[in-house]
């Protein structure tokens, strides 16, 4: 259902407030520059500082702003299984194409409540869900006899999940279990070529959101199976995508933005502040590396 490059987009803050006109000049920069769909309210989108208003106007603006262009996969992830339903229901009636659902964090759910979990939402929204699993920040690891499960109980509902969990061994598992059909998309850009020649199709970036022309370049060529430019390409980006988190996320990406986007600022939300100099320095090398700056 869903492929390529597909970043996982920041939130602009201007003076405290969400950055409408900022966020839709990115969404607008993305699309000419081949991103193949849109993340609004993920992780690097800082939807943990979000008020659900906030949130919820975000993915509003997202789609809107989108047109129909590309695909709009709404970050709706929550440690509240209730909030997660309030967000997806939103989602649909906004037009959204699916939702990304990181497993909740902070509880520490069991895989038996994994399974509760994103069971009641996949029958109570009708919306396609990929799920998300990135243990470092949630400390929950969705197995993937888990995924397999759920995917098994809701064919065509629980459609793909991004895959944060650094081990590549996964995507197999996920293919082995489940069937090609399933859409697996890297949550790593630092694994994102690995991951594709295991059977990934894709990947939910970071560094997308200021490289989408080199990133969609790149996805492309994974797919025509085009090793020699994929790894060219992997190469020239390979530095940017550890400088994105030289300094706590997102504080690299939203300073990039602000050196390659007019418009943009590094302004972020409390308890994350701008990045220091060092990954500063970082970013500004890696841009120049890949040819961004």
């Amino acid at each position: 259902m869903f492929s390529g490059s597909i970043p996982a987009l920041v939130t602009p803050f201007r003076d405290g407030v969400f950055d409408e006109r900022a966020f839709r000049r990115l969404v607008d920069w993305q699309i000419a520059n081949g991103s193949a769909a849109l993340v609004p309210c993920g992780t690097t989108g800082e939807n943990s500082t979000l008020s659900n208003a906030e949130h919820h106007r975000v993915i509003e603006v997202c789609i809107e702003q989108a047109a129909g262009r590309v695909p709009v996969i709404a970050g709706c992830g929550s440690n509240d299984t209730m909030n997660a339903m309030l967000h997806m229901t939103f989602s649909k009636k906004c037009g959204a194409a699916a939702a990304l659902l990181v497993a909740p964090y902070y509880n520490r759910p069991s895989q038996a409540g994994l399974l509760a979990h994103f069971s009641y939402l996949a029958e109570h929204v009708d919306l396609p869900i990929v799920l998300y699993n990135v243990p470092a920040r949630t400390v929950t690891d969705i197995q993937p006899e888990t995924v397999i499960e759920l995917a098994r109980r809701f064919p065509g509902k629980i459609i793909g999940i991004k895959d944060a969990s650094g081990d590549l061994s996964r995507v197999t598992d996920h293919r082995m279990g489940i069937g090609a059909d399933f859409c697996q998309l890297s949550g790593d850009d630092e694994l994102a070529l690995p991951f594709n020649a295991a059977g990934g199709v894709g990947c939910i970036s970071v560094t997308a959101n200021v490289a989408p022309q080199l990133c969609a370049e790149f996805q492309a060529a994974c797919a025509a199976n085009d090793l020699q430019k994929a790894r060219e390409l992997n190469d020239r980006l390979y530095p940017l995508h550890y400088a994105m988190f030289e300094d706590a996320s997102p504080g690299p990406v939203k300073y990039a933005l602000s050196r390659v986007l007019e418009g943009m600022t590094d302004e972020l939300r409390l308890p994350l502040v701008a990045c220091n100099q060092t990954a500063r320095q970082a970013v500004d090398a890696a841009l120049v590396h890949a040819g961004v700056l």
